[in-house]
């Protein structure tokens, strides 16, 4: 059903063209003899054309359509009708946002000829932008799928890195939610959280490239084995840095820098401070922080207590100790996320 607003100070012409608009099929009206009445109704309200009165007391048609919604793309046509044969009025009119005008007397054919015209075309509008938010809504559909479809591989690539290591199924998911939540104290975007959600995982991707003996070696590594284990960083920085996705590229400068210290003795190029990307800063606190907290080869697993206490201990030189106070004042939301992603309730579940 179809909504046509008119609005005119006269009350027989009011009675004329609600008359009229009755021949039309599935149309109903909503008559004002006030313009700023009618003004008030169409800011609040729906309608698909509006037929206006050129010369009235309060405003006239012309103010009127200047305090409707300044985009003519959400705004719906306007018919003026005027006794007025000045040619300027009619082109002030159609420049101010009218789409058409007729002229008084009102004929009756050219009338009705002139508002079915603009009703249809008022129809095939709204048709045209439900079908675009039709296809746009199918079109985020399809993205969110295909995000998750590349989330999930991405996921999965970064568990086969680390299923060399059976204890520590569990870490990539434990430490990307530990990175969100600091970004997210840290002030960050909720676009920035998710990107570092997504990204985290692939932090130690370069892995793949360290041989068993060194990776899975139950003991501290010599001077040699270190260097060889430290160019996982530049490896996995290789590995995604020719991606043109942003959370790529993201991860690619995570793999990169979560190594390096904030005091600048980190690797692979001694960066130090602010030099230190951000989200390498805040990885190599949820990283550092999950692996302690959890059997490795060479070792076992920390106490909470005494994780957090070497967090506190080594900010500033270690750590940003931003990114170790955000974590901190998040604990709950640590704890819970470590219940909640326990190396043992995944194995259970496998």
């Amino acid at each position: 059903m179809m909504k046509v607003v008119i609005v005119d100070d006269t009350h027989i012409n009011l009675v004329l063209m609600s008359r009229l608009m009755e021949k039309l099929d599935d149309v109903t009206t909503v008559a004002f003899q006030s313009a700023s009445e009618a003004l008030a109704w169409c800011r609040e309200n729906p309608y698909d054309l509006l037929i206006l009165d050129y010369m009235m007391p309060d405003i006239n048609g012309l103010e009127f359509i200047g305090q409707l919604d300044p985009d003519p793309r959400a705004r719906p046509p306007v018919l003026m009708v005027t006794a007025s044969q000045d040619v300027e009025i009619r082109h002030r009119a159609l420049e101010n946002g009218a789409n058409d005008f007729l002229i008084k007397p009102i004929d009756k054919v050219e009338f009705l000829a002139r508002t079915r015209n603009m009703l249809a075309l008022r129809s095939a509008t709204l048709a045209l932008e439900s079908r675009a938010s039709w296809l746009a809504s199918e079109v985020n559909k399809a993205t969110a799928e295909l995000r998750a479809r590349e989330q999930e591989t991405i996921l999965l690539l970064c568990r086969a890195s680390e299923y060399r290591d059976p204890e520590t199924g569990a870490h990539i998911q434990r430490m990307a939610h530990y990175s969100c939540l600091i970004a997210a104290e840290l002030g960050l975007s909720n676009a920035e959280q998710e990107h570092i959600l997504n990204a985290a995982p692939m932090h130690d991707i370069g892995k793949v490239g360290t041989p068993d003996h060194i990776l899975l070696k139950p003991g501290r590594l010599n001077p040699d084995e270190m260097e060889i284990m430290r160019q996982h960083a530049l490896i996995g920085y290789n590995i995604l840095k020719s991606s043109e996705a942003k959370m790529l590229q993201l991860a690619a400068e995570i793999a990169y820098s979560h190594h390096e210290r904030f005091d600048g003795t980190g690797y692979p190029n001694g960066l130090k401070g602010d030099a230190i990307p951000l989200a390498g800063r805040i990885v190599a606190v949820a990283d550092v922080f999950d692996a302690l907290t959890n059997v490795r080869p060479y070792k076992q697993a920390w106490t909470l207590e005494a994780a957090k206490s070497f967090l506190i201990d080594n900010s500033g030189t270690h750590f940003d100790p931003q990114c170790v106070e955000a974590l901190l004042r998040r604990w709950p939301a640590v704890l819970e996320i470590r219940d909640r992603l326990d190396d043992s309730q995944t194995r259970d579940a496998a």
